[in-house]
């Protein structure tokens, strides 16, 4: 049986639950087989973003509550229709003006790029008086079409995060590139870690390294294996083969 998969624009609203069961213990299995020194095995967010509320409560009953979305648009529908022990992480590009519509919503976001989001982000959780948790993003490869501080940037970056006392900078993440070069992967994940391991050393006032998101669908093993504390899965999760 052929799992149905998602035009433009339209949300997976069925996936069978054996795949479904089958595909979530795979992951969690292969990131128990690929864990970082003495670290525990990294913590699976399933990106939701393609799929319906109906997939995601069964994700729920399978002990998965950690799912990412990265449209406004997209998100806040379903999330009347989501089990409340669901708790969401933010992943992509976040305009300012979407800010006001999720802030209230998010567990963690991942995808802090750039100061206008983090004066923006700062504002209204002020405003509503929380505090956010952000994860800093890293543009490891720096590949220009993605966003993301370059590693550079980053310190520069973090030493103002005392301007922001409503965010709570709790670690980064990096979008890796789409290539097979598994040696490639590898050095940028390393990269990545190493970085994150120096700034917690550093003690950087305001900033709490605690969580590294790394890794996605086609490369998530390596990333658990050079050191991510989570990783963003969406379609080894659906798919039927």
């Amino acid at each position: 049986m052929q799992t149905p998969q998602p035009g433009a624009g339209a949300l997976l609203e069925e996936v069978p639950s054996a795949v479904l069961e089958r595909n979530v213990a795979r992951v969690l299995t292969t990131l128990s087989q690929n864990t970082y020194r003495d670290q525990p095995p990294a913590k699976l967010i399933a990106v939701t973003k393609t799929v319906g509320p109906r997939v995601i409560n069964a994700l729920g009953k399978l002990q998965i509550h950690d799912i990412a979305e990265n449209r406004a648009q997209v998100a806040m529908p379903k999330w009347p229709e989501l089990e409340p022990e669901f708790r969401l992480h933010w992943i992509g590009r976040l305009q300012t003006n979407k800010v006001k519509d999720i802030i209230d919503k998010v567990w963690l976001l991942h995808s802090l790029d750039r100061p206008a989001l983090a004066e923006e982000a700062e504002r209204r959780a002020d405003q509503r008086g929380l505090a956010l948790p952000v994860l800093l993003q890293v543009n490891i490869a720096d590949e220009p079409q993605k966003a993301g501080l370059t590693v550079d940037e980053v310190r520069p970056f973090l030493r103002r995060m005392r301007d922001y006392p409503s965010l709570r900078l709790r670690g980064l993440m990096a979008i890796m590139p789409l290539t097979d070069d598994q040696q490639a992967l590898t050095g940028w994940f390393r990269g990545m870690r190493a970085l994150f391991d120096q700034l917690a050393q550093e003690a950087i006032s305001g900033v709490d390294m605690q969580e590294l998101s790394m890794g996605m669908s086609h490369d998530y093993p390596i990333a658990a294996r050079e050191g991510a504390t989570m990783v963003r899965v969406g379609t080894a999760l659906y798919r039927a083969d």
